[in-house]
C-alpha cells in the first residue's frame, strides 16, 4: 500500500472515531508498527493528528469543546493525582476559587477536613461541596449546558465581589506562545477575572493539554503555576511547574 493511501485511511478512521489505537491502524493498513509510527509522525508534522500513548487522536477545532461528561472520562488517574496535590496546597482559613471542571471536582474529597470557603462557577461541583459540608458560594450568571459552568456578565459581576487566597483553573490548551486557552471567550474572561482576584494562581491540567491551543486566551504562561502529571521540560523555562507522579 502506498504512503498516501495509508495516510488517508488513518485520517478517515480518526474522523470516524476521534481516537484510534496503533494496533488497529496496523491491522487496517496491513502494515508494520514501525511503518505506522512513521506515518503518524508525518501526519502530526502536517497537523493532521496528535500522537498519544498507544495511538493517535484527531486534532480538534479551536472552538470545539468536549462536554463535562467527556472530560470526566479522560485521564482519570492523572486527574486524581493532580487534584490530590492541588488540595494539599489549601490551608485552614483559605478562601479559594474552584473553576468548573473535572479536575477541580476531584479536589473536593481532599478538602473536607479543612476550614475553608469555596467560591465556584461550577454547577457540577455544588452537590459534592455541600455533601462535604464545605462553606460554599455559587456565583450567578448563565448556565452553560456543555460544561456546567456559569458564565456571562452576571457571573463576572458576582465574582468581583470576592477575593481569594488561591484559585484553581482548568484549561483546554497550554502553549509556549499562546499561553493558557479555552474554546469559549466568556469562560476565558471568567477564568481571567478569577485569576486577577487571587493571591496564588494554579492551573490544574494533565499532560494532554500541553501543545494545544484553543480559541480564547486566558493568560500568559508565567501568570500561574501549572500542576500536571508529566515532565514537559521546555515549559519550565517560562513558568513554575509541579509534576505529580503519585
Amino acid at each position: 500500500m502506498l504512503t498516501p493511501e495509508r495516510h488517508q485511511i488513518i485520517v478517515d478512521l480518526l474522523k470516524q472515531k476521534g481516537v484510534v489505537k496503533l494496533q488497529e491502524l496496523v491491522e487496517r493498513t496491513d502494515s508494520s508498527e514501525s511503518t505506522i509510527r512513521r506515518d503518524l509522525m508525518q501526519l502530526e508534522e502536517a497537523n493532521k493528528l496528535k500522537r498519544v500513548h498507544g495511538g493517535a487522536e484527531l486534532i480538534q477545532g479551536k472552538r470545539s469543546e468536549p462536554s463535562y461528561q467527556e472530560k470526566s472520562a479522560k485521564n482519570l488517574q492523572q486527574k486524581e493525582m493532580i487534584a490530590k496535590y492541588a488540595a494539599s496546597l489549601v490551608n485552614d482559613g483559605d478562601s479559594i476559587f474552584l473553576d468548573a471542571g473535572s479536575t477541580t471536582m476531584q479536589m473536593i474529597p481532599y478538602l473536607n477536613q479543612k476550614d475553608i470557603t469555596v467560591v465556584t462557577n461550577g454547577v457540577n461541583l455544588i452537590e459534592e461541596l455541600l455533601e462535604k459540608e464545605i462553606t460554599t458560594y455559587l456565583i450567578g450568571g448563565m448556565v452553560k449546558k456543555r460544561t456546567k459552568a456559569l458564565i456571562g456578565s452576571g457571573a463576572i459581576t458576582g465574582l468581583k465581589g470576592y477575593r481569594f487566597d488561591k484559585c484553581f483553573i482548568g484549561v483546554n490548551g497550554i502553549d509556549l506562545h499562546y499561553g493558557y486557552t479555552t474554546p469559549d471567550p466568556e469562560e476565558a474572561l471568567l477564568k481571567q477575572t478569577a485569576m486577577s482576584l487571587s493571591r496564588e494562581k494554579y492551573i490544574v491540567a494533565d499532560h494532554s493539554k500541553f501543545g494545544e491551543v484553543s480559541f480564547a486566551k486566558i493568560a500568559e504562561l508565567q501568570e500561574a503555576v501549572i500542576i500536571t502529571d508529566k515532565v514537559i521540560n521546555k515549559y519550565s523555562e517560562y513558568t513554575k511547574i509541579k509534576v505529580v507522579t503519585s
